[in-house]
């Protein structure tokens, strides 16, 4: 889940939140309390005990297995090289963890408390006494400074992007450490270094190199800890016991099953058989084929598993078809609108889909922060100062992925496009869409690293090829996807994704800007060097407010739909899950994911699907 939120403004708010802005007299408040922001007072008070989805009656014990998709041949899930083992969330513990029913908040998990002096400014956090790695040995301010120089030296560029502004790292003591920011640095930060710094162990990273991948069992600090690997094919994860975070309130009554194996499969039809057979417990399913026609087998219509659709509020981001704007001629927007146009969205879910999806229309899908319509009042007067670097259509049209205005048929499709990839500088010779300098063929390559793509590919590909477009399609295994991707070798992604976010912030810069564009491993795989989004994820960043920070993303969102840096695809408006029969789970489901580290084995008796959680 790379999904991070943005700025971090706090004050005093009737004990329950801190609010903060640089420049302030110098204070400290060591609080328990949630880290919310903008200084929206905190769902749950500072002496809360437990979140409102977790249930007391949950149980300890037992185990399950899961499906994971392709393969992997690491265990370090923070380096961009190689392909890593899932479930770092359930591995490694932060200093903060935010609640699924409060996502503007963080509240204190391996560390059992924090202070502020917005004067200088900085945050210092104070570590539980009993929190360990999994063998029991004490974890340490050390241990985390350790884990910010290794992530922001070896680590993803993300991390370096995420933490730039960290001036310093201080440990005060073995409980105790303080981080001193820069005056400049977003609102958000403190809350970052909270939820986004993962806790290595420094001693097990003294003896094994940080900046390789590797199948060693690592020294983790979550719940669980890494206990067989079957390299490619499984990798079990059993729960720690008497581990430190049982009866931390973030935390409690979650994570109860005692092992969690996952099992690796190239091919999805071959998952979805292994869930029919009972050889996985649960699964969440991700294909509108199977979910319309492939749950018909006895062991649904018995009542021993169990099928379910639940409503959500889930964030979501972009997936789509992604450019490789550093490319000719990907990098003029009029053939990145013509290929838009070719992609015939509606076609596909009638045909290949059930009607089972709706089509994505923001990069902030299902959030305040997608832009709708026509640009607000707010949103203009941030737009107008670049009305000249901007499409007209952006203040005249709302955006649609979907062609309007007499284009919906394939022929009106063509011909339009055909109209962009002219003024583009491309003529019809022989049957093929070619350079009208070079006369070099228009050709594309595509690559994907999943089967399930295959078929809209290929009907895409269809479309293009229809106007005479010359066009490669490569699946590819994952290691050959990933090393393709970190060094921007394609033209076309088939499966390009920008996570969802739940508040947009400082992570569009690695995913949009400028300065990252070259950078290997980055996130901005499209290679968007753009001023105006420049701009605009600094307006972000510099959003003290809620107010100011939705039409701030907003605008942002508008600029890049209406670059075409993607072709956008599809989302579902629920979580669409199955499972066998022998799991029991809290009353209430929390309102952006099903929920399930509350879950538990449960005991001969069944209820009906949880309730999204109240206001």
């Amino acid at each position: 889940m790379m999904s991070s939120g943005h700025y971090f403004s706090m004050r005093l708010i009737s004990a329950c939140c801190v609010f903060f802005f640089f420049g302030a007299p110098s204070w400290a408040v060591p609080t328990h309390a949630g880290l919310s922001l903008f200084g929206q007072p905190p769902k749950y008070a500072p002496d809360f005990s437990h979140v409102g989805y977790v249930s007391p009656e949950a149980q300890k014990g037992g185990d399950i297995s899961l499906a994971a998709p392709g393969t992997f041949d690491t265990l370090n899930p923070f380096i961009i090289t190689g392909i890593p083992a899932a479930s770092v969330d359930l591995a490694y513990a932060t200093l903060l963890k935010t609640a699924d029913d409060d996502i503007f908040t963080a509240y204190p998990y391996a560390a059992q408390s924090y202070d502020i002096k917005p004067s200088v400014p900085s945050i210092t956090f104070h570590i539980r006494p009993q929190a360990s790695f999994y063998d029991g040995s004490p974890l340490t301010a050390k241990d985390v400074k350790f884990s910010f120089e290794a992530l922001t030296t070896h680590g993803s560029p993300h991390f370096r992007s995420l933490f730039k502004e960290i001036k310093s790292v201080s440990v005060i003591n073995d409980h105790t450490i303080t981080f001193t920011l820069s005056p400049s640095a977003n609102h958000e930060l403190p809350l970052l270094i909270g939820t986004k710094l993962f806790i290595l162990s420094k001693k097990y990273y003294q003896e094994h190199d940080f900046s390789k991948p590797s199948l060693a069992i690592p020294l983790t600090s979550g719940p669980y800890f890494y206990q067989t690997v079957d390299p490619g094919h499984s990798v079990t994860l059993k729960r720690v016991n008497q581990w430190w975070g049982e009866n931390v309130p973030i935390s409690r009554y979650m994570y109860n099953f005692d092992q969690i194996k996952f099992i690796y499969f190239r091919d999805p039809y071959v998952a979805f058989e292994a869930f029919k057979k009972g050889d996985i417990d649960f699964r969440h399913e991700m294909s509108a084929k199977f979910w319309a026609i492939g749950y018909d087998f006895p062991a649904l219509a018995s009542g021993k598993v169990i099928r379910r659709e639940i409503p959500h509020r889930a964030p979501t981001g972009m997936l789509g078809f992604m450019f490789n704007t550093r490319r000719a001629p990907f990098d003029d927007p009029r053939v990145r609108e013509a290929l838009n146009i070719l992609f015939d969205f509606e076609w596909i879910n009638k045909n290949l889909f059930y009607n089972h999806y709706h089509r994505l229309h923001s990069f902030f899908t299902n959030t305040p922060f997608a832009s709708e319509g026509l640009p607000s009042p707010e949103e203009l007067e941030l737009l107008e100062p670049f009305r000249s670097e901007l499409p007209k259509r952006l203040f005249t049209e709302p955006y649609s992925p979907t062609p309007q205005d007499g284009y919906q048929s394939p022929r009106s499709r063509s011909k339009r496009a055909l109209q962009l990839l002219h003024e583009a500088g491309f003529i019809f010779q022989r049957g093929k869409l070619v350079s009208s300098v070079s006369h070099q063929p228009f050709h594309i390559d595509i690559i994907s690293s999943s089967p399930a793509m295959e078929k809209i590919t290929l009907s895409f590909i269809k479309s293009l090829k229809s106007i005479g477009i010359d066009v490669s399609f490569r699946y590819l295994d994952p290691s050959q996807y990933v090393e393709r991707t970190n060094q921007f070798d394609f033209d076309l992604v088939s499966g390009g994704l920008v996570p969802a976010s739940s508040h947009p912030g400082t992570e569009l810069e690695d995913f949009f800007g400028s300065c990252t564009r070259n950078i290997e491993g980055s996130q901005n795989l499209p290679g968007i060097e753009n001023p105006v989004v420049d701009a605009l994820i600094k307006r972000v960043g510099q959003a003290s407010s809620l107010e100011a920070l939705i039409p701030a993303a907003q605008a942002l969102d508008r600029v890049l739909l209406w670059n075409f840096y993607f072709i956008p695809k599809w989302h579902t408006r629920g979580f669409h899950i199955a499972y066998w029969d022998k799991f029991n789970y809290p009353d209430l489901s929390p309102h952006h994911s099903v929920g399930f580290e509350t879950w538990w084995i449960k005991k001969p008796s069944r209820k009906p699907l949880p309730s999204l959680t109240s206001e």
